[in-house]
């Protein structure tokens, strides 16, 4: 029988059964799949068919025939996944956890990813609040009036906005990461075609995305300009039926039938409010940035799905840059007041949109050769789904921000001064949550479910992190932060004492907004909503029960109550 070496090699080699065979061949490739293997080169019989056995060691044996011993195995203890007798089960899980959160501070290529869609996007965040500053630091040389109205006008807004628009763009992130990642599997040169200007993808979730976002903009324009005076009436400020007499003026509060009977009176309407008349026309001309503002936000869903947060950053950029060029021009120069200030937003929205929708027209088709009405369907679920979430979100807040404004102007200045310290930060945390729901999306729709796991557990970890250091920072210096927004002492010493419930929820507050984005990285809107939802009641109860009897400690109790038991029960 011939005789030889067998080389080292990571695959196990191969031994024949059969007389006279070549062995060891490095030709041979592996087929998992069937115990035969075909060589390349025959034996001395023209044998091309051979049966091997492995071995999982380098071998000198020069026995073909002899069959390899087996590797020693190791003792019980050193074997991977047996415990030793003595290790105490908690004690190795904690220094597992532990070490998986050491090994976020490891920016690698995995980390950088993260931070690099992160960043941008957080950025992007942060610019709409700092507009609105500049924005109420213009109208505030008009007068208390008008700064008021801008302030109840913007809040209407940003309620429609929050309830319809928001979950939009995370549905169309979402759905567009998973179908980019089904085009990228199915492409053999994905990158050399999209390189190519001559080619444009095309996909279903950004045509349809865009179709919803125009005729849901429109709607909006509608219903807030129309709607305007009825919006004034639930915030306060209604209107008085004023009854003019020729001789004087009567106020009276007569029923509308007899109003028509008083057919001598001459019928007049004025309100109670000087914020009235500004806030109506500031909503009314505000109303005609609602498409354009629903249609960029559908498109940076769009971007966010391709892992792209920069465009839209340069794109809100400079909306936002000539919002605040136009903001002197319209208000002071051509003497618009606060119309003006509606104008030069509106004007810088409509900028915002075309720059995203240019960009994005270099990407992909925008016009869809037909409508999905499946996929359609789809959004509207999903977004119904976290409108609902939205509505949980609102109601507690408000309720919490009724409960303290029933003690007192001075209790309900401090309040707002830690709950605006605390949104302002959610935004890094949010940010964070994006960038794991675009990763997620990507990964967990193709089955790569590996990857999915390290983006879970890294977005995890950094998210922890974030936590932890904010609150740090917020333990050391809210004191000071708190002076930026009052100079009253008393209202310092209320916001002051809430420092224990603002900076201890950060790092709940951290994990309940990453696991919002992995929720909706793997499209589970649904328990998204209903865990908000069930949470949401919860706090209501608590917040309902303890005010009474702990007055504001009992309202900042349940914001902490809320994001402890949110992140507990995800």
């Amino acid at each position: 029988m011939a005789s030889g070496v067998i080389h080292q090699h990571r695959w196990r080699y191969r031994f024949s059964v059969h007389a006279n065979c070549c062995f060891g061949c490095n030709c041979c490739s592996p087929n998992p799949s069937a115990s035969q293997f075909r060589c390349l080169t025959t034996c001395s019989r023209g044998c091309k068919s051979i049966r091997y056995r492995t071995t999982t060691k380098a071998s000198a044996d020069k026995n073909p025939s002899t069959i390899p011993q087996k590797r020693k195995s190791r003792p019980a203890d050193d074997r991977v996944g047996v415990s030793r007798p003595d290790t105490d089960p908690g004690t190795k899980s904690l220094s597992v956890l532990l070490r998986r959160l050491w090994e976020g501070f490891k920016l690698d290529g995995l980390g950088m990813e993260i931070l690099s869609i992160a960043m941008p996007a957080a950025l992007a965040l942060a610019a709409d609040p700092i507009t609105s500053l500049v924005d109420t630091g213009f109208v505030g040389h008009l007068g208390s009036a008008e700064l008021a109205a801008v302030g109840v006008s913007g809040a209407v807004f940003n309620l429609v906005s929050k309830l319809f628009n928001v979950p939009l763009l995370n549905v169309t992130t979402s759905f567009v990461a998973e179908e980019q990642a089904a085009i990228v599997k199915a492409a053999d040169d994905y990158s050399q075609t999209a390189k190519d200007p001559q080619s444009k993808i095309f996909l279903p979730s950004v045509s349809n995305a865009i179709i919803l976002a125009a005729a849901l903009g429109i709607i909006e324009a509608v219903a807030l300009s129309t709607g305007s005076s009825f919006l004034m009436n639930t915030m306060g400020m209604s209107i008085v039926t004023v009854m003019v007499i020729p001789n004087g003026i009567l106020h009276c509060a007569l029923s509308s039938d007899n109003l028509l009977s008083a057919s001598k009176f001459e019928q007049d309407q004025y309100s109670d409010s000087p914020m009235r008349t500004p806030a109506e026309q500031f909503l009314t001309l505000r109303a005609l940035g609602a498409p354009p503002i629903v249609v960029a936000l559908a498109a940076q869903g769009t971007f966010r799905g391709f892992k792209d947060t920069k465009t839209p950053l340069y794109a809100v950029g400079a909306g936002n840059l000539l919002n605040a060029i136009l903001d002197p021009i319209l208000i002071f120069s051509f003497g618009l007041g606060i119309g003006g200030a509606a104008v030069a937003t509106v004007i810088s929205e409509y900028l915002t949109a075309l720059i995203l929708l240019w960009k994005l027209s270099d990407e992909v088709l925008l016009i869809a050769p037909s409508i999905n009405g499946q996929r359609i369907v789809q959004y509207l679920k999903s977004g119904a789904l976290l409108t609902a979430r939205t509505l949980a979100v609102l109601a507690i807040t408000t309720l919490a921000t009724s409960m303290a404004a029933r003690e007192g102007p001075i209790q309900m200045a401090g309040h707002q001064i830690c709950f605006e310290v605390w949104l302002a930060l959610s935004l890094l945390n949010d940010a964070l949550a994006l960038a794991g729901q675009t990763l997620l999306a990507s990964d967990y729709s193709q089955g790569n479910y590996g990857l999915a796991r390290q983006v879970t557990y890294k977005v995890l970890q950094i998210g922890s992190l974030l936590g932890v250091a904010l609150a740090v920072i917020l333990f050391l210096g809210f004191g000071a932060l708190s002076s930026l927004f009052s100079s009253d002492t008393e209202v310092l010493e209320i916001a002051r004492s809430g420092t224990l419930f603002v900076a201890g929820s950060q790092p709940m507050n951290a994990i309940a907004f990453v696991l919002d984005g992995l929720y909706y990285g793997v499209s589970d809107f649904g328990f998204a909503a209903y865990s908000m939802v069930f949470v949401g009641l919860i706090s209501s109860v608590f917040v309902l029960l303890t005010a009474p009897s702990f007055g504001l400690a009992g309202a900042k109790h349940q914001k902490w109550t809320m994001e402890i038991a949110l992140a507990g029960y995800r």
